[in-house]
Protein backbone atom coordinates (compact mmCIF):
# COMPACT_ATOMS: atom_id res chain seq x y z
CA UNK A 1 0.00 0.00 0.00
CA UNK A 2 1.06 3.95 -0.37
CA UNK A 3 2.42 5.20 2.20
CA UNK A 4 -1.06 7.33 2.32
CA UNK A 5 -3.20 4.29 2.57
CA UNK A 6 -0.97 2.88 5.34
CA UNK A 7 -1.42 6.13 7.64
CA UNK A 8 -4.93 6.34 6.77
CA UNK A 9 -5.54 2.66 7.87
CA UNK A 10 -3.22 2.69 11.23
CA UNK A 11 -5.31 5.65 12.36
CA UNK A 12 -8.51 3.88 11.54
CA UNK A 13 -7.02 1.04 13.67
CA UNK A 14 -6.18 3.16 16.67
CA UNK A 15 -9.27 5.08 16.70
CA UNK A 16 -11.61 1.61 16.67
CA UNK A 17 -8.95 0.11 19.77
CA UNK A 18 -10.52 3.51 21.31
CA UNK A 19 -13.79 3.10 20.20
CA UNK A 20 -14.21 -0.24 21.61
CA UNK A 21 -13.37 0.69 25.50
CA UNK A 22 -16.17 3.65 24.20
CA UNK A 23 -18.72 0.79 23.51
CA UNK A 24 -17.54 -0.91 26.90
CA UNK A 25 -19.00 1.72 28.64
CA UNK A 26 -21.62 3.18 26.41
CA UNK A 27 -22.91 -0.21 24.91
CA UNK A 28 -22.25 -2.55 27.30
CA UNK A 29 -22.94 -1.09 30.48
CA UNK A 30 -25.53 1.83 29.10
CA UNK A 31 -23.54 4.93 30.87
CA UNK A 32 -23.29 7.94 28.48
CA UNK A 33 -20.16 9.26 27.97
CA UNK A 34 -19.12 12.59 25.90
CA UNK A 35 -15.14 12.88 26.86
CA UNK A 36 -13.72 9.73 26.04
CA UNK A 37 -11.12 11.75 24.13
CA UNK A 38 -9.73 12.74 27.76
CA UNK A 39 -8.73 9.27 28.37
CA UNK A 40 -7.44 8.79 24.90
CA UNK A 41 -5.27 11.76 25.42
CA UNK A 42 -4.76 10.79 28.69
CA UNK A 43 -2.95 7.75 27.52
CA UNK A 44 -1.11 9.32 24.99
CA UNK A 45 0.47 12.01 27.42
CA UNK A 46 1.63 9.34 30.21
CA UNK A 47 3.04 7.38 27.38
CA UNK A 48 4.97 10.46 25.45
CA UNK A 49 5.80 11.48 29.62
CA UNK A 50 7.48 8.09 30.07
CA UNK A 51 9.17 7.93 27.01
CA UNK A 52 10.77 10.89 26.70
CA UNK A 53 10.76 12.37 29.97
CA UNK A 54 12.01 9.06 32.04
CA UNK A 55 13.32 7.60 29.62
CA UNK A 56 11.51 4.24 29.40
CA UNK A 57 10.54 2.24 26.07
CA UNK A 58 7.21 1.91 24.68
CA UNK A 59 6.94 -1.57 25.80
CA UNK A 60 7.84 -0.70 29.35
CA UNK A 61 5.82 2.18 29.63
CA UNK A 62 2.70 0.38 27.80
CA UNK A 63 1.81 -1.38 31.29
CA UNK A 64 1.94 2.16 33.58
CA UNK A 65 0.18 3.27 30.53
CA UNK A 66 -2.63 1.39 31.14
CA UNK A 67 -2.44 1.41 34.58
CA UNK A 68 -2.92 4.58 34.97
CA UNK A 69 -5.37 5.41 32.41
CA UNK A 70 -7.28 2.79 34.40
CA UNK A 71 -7.04 4.39 37.45
CA UNK A 72 -8.10 7.76 35.89
CA UNK A 73 -11.40 6.55 34.71
CA UNK A 74 -12.03 4.63 37.90
CA UNK A 75 -11.62 8.12 39.80
CA UNK A 76 -13.61 10.07 37.18
CA UNK A 77 -16.20 7.34 36.95
CA UNK A 78 -17.09 7.89 40.10
CA UNK A 79 -19.88 10.95 39.09
CA UNK A 80 -21.43 8.32 37.33
CA UNK A 81 -22.73 6.79 40.28
CA UNK A 82 -24.29 10.20 41.48
CA UNK A 83 -25.73 11.68 38.07
CA UNK A 84 -27.45 9.96 35.23
CA UNK A 85 -28.94 10.82 31.71
CA UNK A 86 -28.06 14.64 30.63
CA UNK A 87 -26.56 15.16 34.00
CA UNK A 88 -24.06 12.63 33.23
CA UNK A 89 -23.48 13.68 29.78
CA UNK A 90 -22.75 17.08 30.73
CA UNK A 91 -20.26 15.46 32.94
CA UNK A 92 -18.21 13.80 30.79
CA UNK A 93 -18.31 16.94 28.33
CA UNK A 94 -16.72 18.59 31.37
CA UNK A 95 -14.04 15.85 32.33
CA UNK A 96 -13.03 16.46 28.52
CA UNK A 97 -12.53 20.23 28.36
CA UNK A 98 -10.75 19.39 32.30
CA UNK A 99 -8.33 17.10 31.03
CA UNK A 100 -7.64 19.39 27.51
CA UNK A 101 -6.93 22.48 29.58
CA UNK A 102 -4.49 20.57 31.49
CA UNK A 103 -2.47 19.22 28.90
CA UNK A 104 -2.52 22.86 27.27
CA UNK A 105 -1.68 25.29 30.35
CA UNK A 106 0.49 23.19 32.45
CA UNK A 107 4.05 23.25 31.36
CA UNK A 108 5.11 19.82 32.49
CA UNK A 109 2.59 18.92 29.47
CA UNK A 110 4.68 20.98 26.94
CA UNK A 111 1.57 23.25 27.32
CA UNK A 112 0.56 24.93 24.12
CA UNK A 113 3.83 23.57 22.23
CA UNK A 114 2.85 19.94 22.97
CA UNK A 115 5.20 17.27 23.64
CA UNK A 116 7.66 15.93 20.52
CA UNK A 117 10.68 13.73 20.08
CA UNK A 118 8.32 10.97 21.28
CA UNK A 119 10.77 7.72 20.01
CA UNK A 120 9.58 5.02 17.65
CA UNK A 121 8.68 1.35 18.49
CA UNK A 122 10.82 -1.33 18.17
CA UNK A 123 10.29 -5.01 18.13
CA UNK A 124 12.54 -7.58 18.36
CA UNK A 125 15.43 -4.83 17.41
CA UNK A 126 13.08 -3.32 14.26
CA UNK A 127 11.87 -0.21 14.16
CA UNK A 128 7.78 -0.04 13.75
CA UNK A 129 7.08 2.11 10.93
CA UNK A 130 4.76 1.91 8.20
CA UNK A 131 3.39 -1.09 7.49
CA UNK A 132 4.64 -2.86 10.37
CA UNK A 133 3.24 -0.02 12.57
CA UNK A 134 -0.17 -0.95 10.94
CA UNK A 135 0.29 -4.75 11.69
CA UNK A 136 1.17 -3.66 14.97
CA UNK A 137 -2.15 -1.83 15.54
CA UNK A 138 -4.35 -4.83 14.12
CA UNK A 139 -2.66 -6.80 16.64
CA UNK A 140 -3.58 -4.76 19.47
CA UNK A 141 -6.97 -4.72 17.91
CA UNK A 142 -7.27 -8.05 17.94
CA UNK A 143 -6.26 -8.30 21.47
CA UNK A 144 -9.07 -5.75 22.48
CA UNK A 145 -11.60 -7.81 20.65
CA UNK A 146 -10.78 -10.55 22.22
CA UNK A 147 -11.03 -9.22 25.83
CA UNK A 148 -14.68 -7.59 24.71
CA UNK A 149 -15.72 -11.11 24.02
CA UNK A 150 -14.64 -12.72 26.94
CA UNK A 151 -16.28 -9.57 28.49
CA UNK A 152 -19.40 -10.01 27.27
CA UNK A 153 -19.29 -13.86 28.60
CA UNK A 154 -18.49 -13.17 32.28
CA UNK A 155 -20.09 -12.58 35.20
CA UNK A 156 -19.04 -8.58 35.02
CA UNK A 157 -20.31 -8.07 31.33
CA UNK A 158 -23.79 -9.76 31.73
CA UNK A 159 -23.94 -7.75 35.11
CA UNK A 160 -23.78 -4.72 32.90
CA UNK A 161 -26.45 -5.69 30.34
CA UNK A 162 -28.65 -6.47 33.17
CA UNK A 163 -27.88 -2.50 34.79
CA UNK A 164 -28.45 -1.23 31.24
CA UNK A 165 -31.70 -2.65 30.58
CA UNK A 166 -33.38 -1.88 33.57
CA UNK A 167 -31.02 -0.92 37.06
CA UNK A 168 -33.66 -1.05 39.15
CA UNK A 169 -34.52 -4.25 38.85
CA UNK A 170 -31.03 -5.51 38.46
CA UNK A 171 -30.04 -4.05 41.93
CA UNK A 172 -32.98 -5.76 43.60
CA UNK A 173 -31.20 -9.34 42.07
CA UNK A 174 -28.18 -8.26 43.79
CA UNK A 175 -26.16 -6.76 41.23
CA UNK A 176 -24.41 -3.92 42.58
CA UNK A 177 -24.27 -0.62 40.41
CA UNK A 178 -21.12 0.77 41.95
CA UNK A 179 -18.96 -2.32 41.15
CA UNK A 180 -20.22 -2.86 37.74
CA UNK A 181 -20.42 0.47 36.63
CA UNK A 182 -16.88 1.69 37.93
CA UNK A 183 -15.81 -2.13 36.36
CA UNK A 184 -17.32 -0.58 32.62
CA UNK A 185 -15.19 2.83 32.95
CA UNK A 186 -12.01 1.07 34.24
CA UNK A 187 -12.22 -1.26 31.31
CA UNK A 188 -13.02 1.15 28.71
CA UNK A 189 -10.85 4.20 29.61
CA UNK A 190 -7.74 1.37 29.62
CA UNK A 191 -8.56 0.21 26.57
CA UNK A 192 -8.63 4.33 25.27
CA UNK A 193 -5.38 4.37 27.25
CA UNK A 194 -3.72 1.58 25.00
CA UNK A 195 -4.64 3.44 21.84
CA UNK A 196 -3.84 6.71 22.92
CA UNK A 197 -0.09 5.39 23.20
CA UNK A 198 -0.01 3.99 20.03
CA UNK A 199 -1.40 7.18 18.48
CA UNK A 200 1.87 8.91 20.62
CA UNK A 201 4.32 6.65 19.01
CA UNK A 202 3.19 6.85 15.73
CA UNK A 203 2.12 10.45 15.19
CA UNK A 204 5.50 11.53 17.43
CA UNK A 205 4.14 14.54 18.20
CA UNK A 206 1.01 15.15 20.13
CA UNK A 207 -0.92 18.72 21.50
CA UNK A 208 -4.01 19.09 24.06
CA UNK A 209 -6.07 20.29 20.46
CA UNK A 210 -5.56 16.30 19.57
CA UNK A 211 -7.66 15.22 22.00
CA UNK A 212 -10.59 17.84 21.92
CA UNK A 213 -14.58 17.28 22.49
CA UNK A 214 -15.22 16.97 18.44
CA UNK A 215 -12.73 14.04 19.03
CA UNK A 216 -15.59 12.72 21.63
CA UNK A 217 -18.19 13.02 19.24
CA UNK A 218 -16.56 11.34 16.02
CA UNK A 219 -15.92 8.36 18.72
CA UNK A 220 -19.63 8.30 19.70
CA UNK A 221 -20.61 8.18 16.19
CA UNK A 222 -18.67 5.48 15.57
CA UNK A 223 -20.41 3.14 17.81
CA UNK A 224 -23.98 4.99 17.05
CA UNK A 225 -23.14 4.15 12.84
CA UNK A 226 -21.77 0.46 13.68
CA UNK A 227 -23.72 -0.97 16.42
CA UNK A 228 -23.92 0.38 20.07
CA UNK A 229 -23.49 -2.95 22.10
CA UNK A 230 -21.98 -5.04 19.37
CA UNK A 231 -18.71 -6.61 19.33
CA UNK A 232 -17.86 -5.55 15.59
CA UNK A 233 -19.82 -2.34 15.42
CA UNK A 234 -16.89 -0.19 16.96
CA UNK A 235 -14.58 -1.66 13.99
CA UNK A 236 -17.40 -1.12 11.31
CA UNK A 237 -18.29 2.10 12.48
CA UNK A 238 -14.17 3.04 12.80
CA UNK A 239 -13.63 1.95 9.27
CA UNK A 240 -16.54 4.29 7.93
CA UNK A 241 -16.24 6.84 9.76
CA UNK A 242 -12.21 6.63 8.90
CA UNK A 243 -12.79 6.17 4.97
CA UNK A 244 -15.66 8.96 4.23
CA UNK A 245 -13.56 11.83 5.92
CA UNK A 246 -10.75 11.28 2.68
CA UNK A 247 -13.32 9.97 0.24
CA UNK A 248 -15.64 13.93 0.71
CA UNK A 249 -11.75 15.71 1.81
CA UNK A 250 -13.02 18.74 -0.14
CA UNK A 251 -15.89 18.96 3.03
CA UNK A 252 -13.35 18.59 5.72
CA UNK A 253 -14.67 21.76 7.67
CA UNK A 254 -17.74 20.76 7.77
CA UNK A 255 -17.14 17.33 9.79
CA UNK A 256 -18.70 18.12 12.35
CA UNK A 257 -22.18 18.54 10.44
CA UNK A 258 -21.24 15.69 8.79
CA UNK A 259 -21.05 13.28 11.72
CA UNK A 260 -24.20 15.48 13.46
CA UNK A 261 -26.41 14.40 10.04
CA UNK A 262 -25.32 10.70 9.96
CA UNK A 263 -26.08 10.60 13.96
CA UNK A 264 -29.44 11.89 13.08
CA UNK A 265 -30.19 9.66 10.45
CA UNK A 266 -28.82 6.57 12.64
CA UNK A 267 -31.37 7.43 15.62
CA UNK A 268 -34.24 8.30 13.06
CA UNK A 269 -34.10 5.62 10.99
CA UNK A 270 -31.42 2.77 12.35
CA UNK A 271 -31.27 3.45 15.88
CA UNK A 272 -29.14 -0.03 16.57
CA UNK A 273 -26.61 0.93 14.26
CA UNK A 274 -25.61 -1.03 11.09
CA UNK A 275 -24.80 -4.39 12.96
CA UNK A 276 -27.51 -3.65 16.10
CA UNK A 277 -30.19 -5.25 16.79
CA UNK A 278 -33.21 -5.21 14.12
CA UNK A 279 -30.86 -3.38 11.82
CA UNK A 280 -30.83 -3.44 7.85
CA UNK A 281 -27.99 -5.92 7.56
CA UNK A 282 -28.87 -8.54 10.51
CA UNK A 283 -32.39 -8.71 8.43
CA UNK A 284 -30.75 -9.09 4.85
CA UNK A 285 -28.01 -12.28 6.94
CA UNK A 286 -31.00 -13.82 8.29
CA UNK A 287 -33.25 -13.78 4.65
CA UNK A 288 -30.13 -15.05 3.40
CA UNK A 289 -29.58 -17.58 5.78
CA UNK A 290 -32.96 -18.89 5.58
CA UNK A 291 -33.17 -18.47 1.84
CA UNK A 292 -29.88 -21.12 2.02
CA UNK A 293 -31.34 -23.43 4.09
CA UNK A 294 -34.45 -23.85 1.88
Amino acid sequence: MSAYLVTVATLIAIYAIVVCGLNVIVGFAGQISLGHAAFFGIGAYASAVLTTKAGLSFWTALPLVILVSAIIGLLLGLPSLRVKDDFLAITTIGINFIVEAVFLYIPFFGGALGIGGIPRIFLFGVKMRGSGFFTLCLVFLALVLLVSWWFTRSWGGLACFALREEEEAASSMGISPVRFKLLAFVLGTAMAGLGGALYAHYMRFISATDFSFPLSITFLGMIVLGGMGTLWGPVLGALLLGILPELFRPLVNYRILFYTVILLLMIRFQPGGLLGENSLARKIFSLRLLGGKA
